[in-house]
C-alpha cells in the first residue's frame, strides 16, 4: 500500500511534467557527443533546490536514465556513442544505419533499454531494504571501514594510472577538511574568510569538475556538428525483431543490475559485458558485428540495468558507486537527506518515491523514445556555438541560486580550471568527487572510533563487518596491479 501510495504521489501532474521535462532533456543531453548523463544531472542539481525532495530526485533520475538510453541515437545513427555507456551499442548499430535500418535498431534499442530498466528498478526495490536491515547495524567503526573500502574505489576509476587518481583523490580529501572541524569546532584552512567556514560547496564543485571544464575543453578543441543525414521511418520494432531482443534483453537487464552494484563498474562495463555474455550463449556468435539484433539489444539492456542497480550502495550504505552516484548523494544532502540505513528508518516515504521515480522514468523514456525520435533528431543538430554559451549560463546560474551567493560562482570557476588541466593531463576527475563525498564521514568516524577504544586501532580488526570492508579495500587496491599483471601474462584484456 505505501508503494502504491509513493506510485499516486509521482504520478501527480505536478511531479510527473517535472519527470517529462527531465526524461526529454536527458534525452537529448546524452545523444550529444561530449555531453554525459554525469554533466547533465550536475547542471540541473541547483534547480532542484527549491523542489521537495521527491520531486528533485525524481527530476534528477529522469534526467541520468534518459540520458543513457539517449546516448544509443547518435551511436546508432552516425557511429559517434553520446555516452561511453553506448560504445557497445555502436558496434552493431552502425551496420544497421549502413544498411539503411537505423529507425528499425531504434526500436529494438528502446525497447530494449526500457526492458533493462525496469528490471533494475524492480530489483532495486526487492535488494535495497534488505540491505538497509543488515547496515542498521552498524557503528562508527564499521562505517569508517566501508568508507575507506569506498575510497579504495579510486583505484578502479584511475583509468591508466593509479597514481594519477590517487592525486586527484588527495585533492578532494584535502578540499574535504576546509571548513569548521566536526569535532573540535577549531576552523580549518579558512583563512579568515566567512565564506569557507561551512567548508567548499559540493555542487558549485561538482559542477565546475564535470561541465564547466567541459565547456573549456569543446571551446579550445571544437566539437564536431551532429549531421544525421538517415531519414528515420517508424520505429516500432516487429514482432519477429522483438522474440529475437527479449530474451537477451533480460538476461543483459539482470546482468546490468548486478555489475551496478558494484562499485566503481559503470554503464559502460555492464554494456560490453552483456554484449559478450550474448555473443558466447548465441547460436550465431558470427554475426555479431555485422548488425546483429541479438548484439544491440544485450549492450542497451545492460546499461540501463546499470542504472537503477548503482543505486543500492548509494541508498542503503552511502557510498556512491560512480559520478552519478555521487551527483545523486550531493542532491539528498541538499534536501537534508543522509544516503544510508537510516534514510529507511527516518525517510521510508523518500525511499519509497524514489523507488516508484525509477519504474516510471524508464516508461518515460520507452514512450518518447518511441514517438519523439524525429523531434530529438533535429533538437541534437543544434550548432555548437549556440549550446556551449546556454551551458556556461546554466553553470553559473546554478551556482549562484544554492546560497545565492557570489563565492560559490568564484569557487565554481576556479575548480573548473583545475578540472580543465586534468582532463588534458588525463587525470580522472570522478575520484576527487568520491574524496569529496566521503571525507567528512570517513573522517569523523574514525575518530569517533578511536575514541571509544581510546586510541586504539584494533577495534577495527576485532568486528566482524569493519574487518569484511578492509579486507575489502585491500582487494580493491590490489585488483589493478593484479588485473595488470594478468594481462601481460595471458595478453588478454581482463
Amino acid at each position: 500500500m505505501v508503494f502504491i501510495q509513493s506510485l499516486l504521489t509521482i504520478l501527480h501532474p505536478s511531479v510527473l511534467l517535472v519527470m517529462i521535462i527531465g526524461s526529454i532533456g536527458g534525452i537529448v543531453i546524452g545523444a550529444m557527443p561530449g555531453l554525459t548523463s554525469v554533466m547533465g544531472v550536475t547542471l540541473l542539481l541547483p534547480f532542484t533546490y527549491g523542489m521537495d525532495a521527491t520531486t528533485g530526485m525524481a527530476m534528477l533520475l529522469s534526467i541520468s536514465f534518459g540520458a543513457i538510453y539517449g546516448g544509443s541515437i547518435t551511436a546508432i545513427l552516425i557511429g559517434t556513442p553520446g555516452t561511453p555507456a553506448s560504445a557497445a551499442t555502436m558496434i552493431e548499430g552502425r551496420q544497421f544505419a549502413a544498411r539503411g535500418e537505423g529507425g528499425r535498431a531504434l526500436g529494438i534499442s528502446t525497447v530494449s533499454s526500457w526492458v533493462g530498466g525496469t528490471i533494475s528498478a524492480i530489483m532495486l526495490i526487492l535488494i535495497a531494504p534488505q540491505l538497509a536491515k543488515l547496515a542498521l547495524k552498524f557503528g562508527a567503526p564499521e562505517y569508517c571501514t566501508l568508507c575507506l573500502f569506498g575510497l579504495t574505489i579510486i583505484a578502479s576509476i584511475s583509468g591508466k594510472s593509479l597514481l594519477k587518481g590517487a592525486i586527484a583523490g588527495f585533492l578532494g580529501l584535502l578540499i574535504s577538511t576546509i571548513g569548521i572541524d566536526p569535532m573540535t569546532g577549531f576552523s580549518r584552512f579558512a583563512f579568515g574568510n566567512i565564506n569557507l567556514y561551512s567548508g567548499l560547496q559540493t555542487v558549485p564543485l561538482m559542477i565546475g569538475l564535470f561541465a564547466i571544464s567541459q565547456v573549456f575543453v569543446n571551446l579550445k578543441d571544437g566539437v564536431e556538428q551532429n549531421v544525421i543525414t538517415q531519414k528515420v521511418t517508424s520505429i516500432l520494432p516487429s514482432w519477429s525483431d522483438l522474440k529475437q531482443s527479449l530474451p537477451v534483453a533480460i538476461r543483459s537487464g539482470f546482468i546490468g543490475t548486478f555489475i551496478g552494484i558494484i562499485p566503481a563498474a559503470g554503464a559502460d562495463i555492464a554494456a560490453f559485458v552483456s554484449y559478450d555474455v550474448a555473443k558466447k550463449f548465441s547460436k550465431h556468435p558470427e554475426a555479431f558485428g555485422t548488425g546483429c539484433i541479438e548484439g544491440l539489444a544485450a549492450p542497451e539492456a545492460g546499461n540501463n540495468g546499470d542504472t537503477s542497480g548503482a543505486l543500492v550502495p548509494m541508498l542503503t550504505l552511502g557510498v556512491p558507486g560512480d559520478a552519478t552516484a555521487a551527483v545523486l548523494v550531493g542532491a539528498l544532502t541538499l534536501h537534508g537527506l543522509q544516503p544510508g540505513p537510516t534514510l529507511f528508518t527516518k525517510d521510508i516515504v523518500v525511499v519509497n518515491d524514489i523507488f516508484a521515480s525509477a519504474l516510471i522514468a524508464n516508461l518515460l523514456f520507452l514512450i518518447f523514445g518511441l514517438l519523439g525520435i524525429r523531434l530529438f533528431i533535429k533538437i541534437i543538430q543544434i550548432k555548437p556555438y549556440i549550446l556551449t554559451p546556454i551551458i556556461f549560463v546554466l553553470c553559473i546560474i546554478g551556482s549562484f541560486a544554492l546560497r545565492n551567493n557570489i563565492f560559490d560562482v568564484g569557487a565554481m570557476l576556479i575548480i573548473s580550471v583545475i578540472g580543465y588541466f586534468f582532463v588534458y593531463l588525463e587525470i580522472p576527475i570522478a575520484p576527487i568527487v568520491l574524496a569529496l563525498i566521503l571525507g567528512p564521514m570517513f573522517e569523523s568516524n574514525m575518530r569517533r572510533s578511536l575514541l571509544l577504544s581510546q586510541g586504539s586501532f584494533t577495534i577495527f580488526f576485532t568486528r566482524p563487518i569493519s574487518l569484511f570492508f578492509i579486507l575489502l579495500a585491500v582487494i580493491s587496491l590490489l585488483w589493478p596491479i593484479l588485473r595488470k599483471k594478468l594481462e601481460k601474462e595471458t595478453g588478454a584484456s581482463l
